[in-house]
């Protein structure tokens, strides 16, 4: 007979949440594993002695962590998700018939804390998981990533235009403001200097070979190579180099670890991160170093040799090339130019193809030369081939799971600040994750003395017994054995 199921709401007068939530449920173990008490002492400073209670510090950030676990872009989808899980109301202490917060509220929650809030948050976690044994500390990975700001390119005004506000837009005919607009599109490929967003000042324009031009935020991402546990990450403007944030970086991963006992002896990173400056920092905090020089560097130029003793290029027919200027070029970089004499070129047989317009040669190498050299010879070794392949194998895959798994594709909040709160949720629940996983994998063996059973008592007992009858029967047999051997006609 086929059955049919006749659904009539009712009211339930007995039902405990904590009964329908599975013992191996993700979000119930997690409650156990975490413990967020101390953010009441931590967000104590933000609220005043008056007024209606805000937000639970703790049930904030639980609802932020089911964002970023189960890949939600916006506080009111957080807020929709939980009203559907049961799980998630357990793990937020919610019952079923309470109220949940409004998504404003999460929005307005996440302004009034500061970062140094989420900070502490991501160095609890991360304490835990070096307690647990995840992290050894000795060697970093950094790597950035490009994350979408909440502002679109049509946003984009001169800077001009931002400054003077609506003075200088009541100065302009509506053809005046067209055209200006028009002609600022035209440049948007060139410095940041003179544009920004009206929408999100804080956000650059940037761009990777393949992708859309769109306004960014730079994440900087530094990995232990041990377990791929995060151990540093921040939002820097777009239209930084990595080169340019190494040192703050590799500075923060150092001092997080430090915090728990563990020092920093490596660190990688790609070619973007080679500059002079992220070479200087390295050797200040004591950590070696590997990343590939820039593709400008060259080690040997061909057909001149340098001379470090007296600091000159020799070419190859025997002309001094001496040190004639320090310039600048891009960034910090400074480069040291060496030039020849006209005159020492005027019946060289090889200056068509040598010596410029000008009349003479010119050879630049940077100021830094000696690092870069230093770094060219490290990286030719097996060692720095394999710590290679391991950055690779480490900071990128964890880059990719932030950004397709852990909700960081685009950031939903306005200011630098803000998005640098996102950046470190996200980490947070990244560790988290991989703190769940390693319990799973390795769990922690507890021996316990429990009381023997009767039935091995006596077993015992005759066991016993039996070894002792055998080895006084041994004895007594060699003693026989040896009276024997003193007889006169014994023979074996």
């Amino acid at each position: 007979m086929q059955g049919r199921k006749q659904y009539q709401e009712k009211l339930f007068t007995t039902f405990r949440l904590s009964d329908r939530i599975p013992e191996n449920n993700f979000y119930r173990r997690l409650n156990n594993l975490l413990d967020l008490r101390f953010l009441y002492k931590a967000t104590e400073k933000y609220y005043g002695k008056e007024g209606n209670p805000g937000l639970d510090p703790i049930v904030f950030f639980k609802l932020l962590l089911t964002g970023y676990f189960q890949n939600l872009q916006s506080d009111r989808s957080i807020i929709e998700n939980a009203k559907l899980r049961l799980d998630i109301l357990f793990f937020i202490g919610y019952d079923i018939d309470e109220e949940l917060p409004w998504h404003s509220t999460l929005s307005r929650t996440r302004q009034l804390y500061g970062e140094e809030v989420f900070q502490s948050l991501f160095k609890k976690v991360l304490e835990q998981c070096i307690d647990k044994g995840m992290v050894a500390g000795r060697r970093q990975a950094i790597d950035s990533v490009l994350i979408k700001a909440n502002a679109s390119m049509d946003s984009i005004e001169s800077i001009d235009i931002l400054e003077d506000g609506v003075q200088y837009v009541s100065d302009l005919t509506e053809d005046e403001i067209d055209k200006a607009k028009d002609a600022d599109l035209k440049h948007k490929g060139k410095a940041n200097s003179r544009r920004g967003s009206k929408t999100d000042p804080d956000a650059r324009i940037s761009v990777k070979p393949g992708k859309l031009r769109q306004l960014n935020y730079l994440g900087q991402v530094s990995v232990d190579t041990a377990n791929h546990v995060i151990t540093n990450i921040e939002a820097h403007r777009a239209d930084k180099r990595d080169s340019e944030c190494f040192g703050d970086v590799l500075d923060h991963a150092i001092e997080n670890l430090k915090e728990n006992g563990l020092e920093v002896k490596e660190v990688m990173a790609d070619t973007n991160y080679s500059s002079a400056d992220a070479l200087k920092s390295a050797i200040k905090n004591n950590v070696d170093a590997y990343i590939p020089n820039i593709g400008v560097y060259k080690p040997d130029r061909e057909g001149f040799t340098y001379i470090s003793d007296g600091d000159y290029y020799l070419c190859g027919q025997g002309v001094k090339l001496t040190f004639r200027s320090l310039r600048q070029r891009d960034g910090n970089n400074q480069m040291r130019d060496y030039k020849s004499f006209v005159k020492d070129c005027m019946d060289c047989p090889v200056k068509m193809g040598c010596v410029s317009k000008k009349g003479y040669k010119t050879v630049s190498h940077s100021l830094a030369k000696p690092l870069y050299d230093q770094m060219h010879e490290r990286m030719q070794t097996n060692y720095a081939q394999t710590l290679r392949q391991l950055r690779q194998s480490t900071a990128e895959p964890v880059i990719g799971t932030l950004v397709n798994f852990m909700a960081m594709k685009r950031i939903r909040t306005i200011g630098l600040q803000q998005a640098n709160k996102h950046l470190i949720g996200a980490a947070v629940a990244y560790n988290i994750k991989k703190m769940m996983k390693w319990q799973t994998k390795n769990p922690k063996i507890v021996a316990m003395v429990l009381p023997i059973p009767e039935k091995l008592k006596i077993k015992s007992f005759f066991s016993t017994c039996i070894q002792q009858i055998a080895a006084e029967a041994n004895d007594f047999l060699l003693k026989i054995q040896n009276s024997l051997k003193q007889q006169p006609n014994y023979c074996l």
